[in-house]
């Protein structure tokens, strides 16, 4: 079973882009982020016609994460909980069965948080306790659990090319860092570093000052996997190569291998 992550960048204005990736890598499960389109707009016709069942959790203009999968899609919770005031549409979660047991999964577009010094920050990091506190809930259950997608948190200094160009963002900020090693110390197995130590590993290149050109990029898309899913783990992967076809996202699709 392939299971894959990626913040698309608006769907509509990526859609051929992303047909292409999904007829080209065919993965079982597909988490997009940032579709940047209300439930009602998502062209899910072109997906359904591809084979996959779609659910989507979105919102008019920006943010909006959607689920494919081939198999059907089982109890499907939108948004993320511990906080009903919270109108930003950033996580949606559901279940498929296989021959071999459930699988639950959470996609995830976690906020940004610049610039620091505004609102934007301390609501990244509560928004991170809250997915914390969510997650413990899920792991206790004691079955497969992945938590895919855009974190916006670059995890270590090996994950950007030029670590002392982020100081002052709040993609690598000490308290960004330290909530994303906080969830991993749960229990979790981060995937591509699982795979590989390999430097200059990135799954994001700015459309500024040349970025991808220079391979000027940064991690951000991570795949975490439960103690359960990471004993059917046989491989993972980043889709360097969508980066340079035409009109594409900033971000690339990363993915894992699971033993059905």
């Amino acid at each position: 079973m392939k299971i894959a992550t990626w913040n698309i960048n608006g769907v509509k204005a990526r859609l051929n882009t992303v047909l292409e990736w999904l007829q080209k890598s065919s993965p079982d499960i597909a988490c997009f982020q940032e579709i940047k389109s209300q439930d009602e707009g998502f062209p899910r016709q072109a997906f359904e016609d591809l084979g996959y069942n779609v659910e989507t959790h979105g919102q008019k203009g920006f943010n909006g994460v959607a689920l494919l999968s081939k198999s059907p899609l089982e109890d499907v919770q939108r948004g993320l909980p511990g906080d009903e005031t919270d109108e930003q549409a950033r996580y949606i979660e559901a279940t498929v069965s296989t021959e071999t047991g459930a699988i639950r999964f959470g996609c995830l577009y976690l906020p940004n948080g610049n610039p620091l010094g505004t609102e934007k920050f301390p609501y990244k990091l509560g928004w991170m306790d809250r997915l914390h506190i969510h997650t413990q809930k899920r792991l206790a259950e004691e079955t497969p659990f992945l938590l895919l997608g855009d974190y916006n948190v670059i995890p270590d200094p090996v994950d950007a090319k030029n670590p002392e160009n982020w100081t002052d963002d709040a993609l690598f900020q000490p308290e960004s860092r330290q909530r994303f090693r906080s969830l991993t110390h749960l229990g979790f197995t981060e995937a591509v570093r699982s795979c590989t130590e390999a430097e200059q590993t990135y799954t994001f290149w700015d459309y500024q000052a040349g970025a991808w050109q220079k391979n000027n990029g940064i991690r951000i898309d991570h795949i975490l996997m439960s103690p359960q899913a990471t004993d059917r783990l046989n491989g993972c992967g980043i889709d360097k190569h969508v980066r340079g076809w035409e009109k594409p996202s900033d971000h690339v699709p990363v993915w894992v291998q699971l033993a059905a």
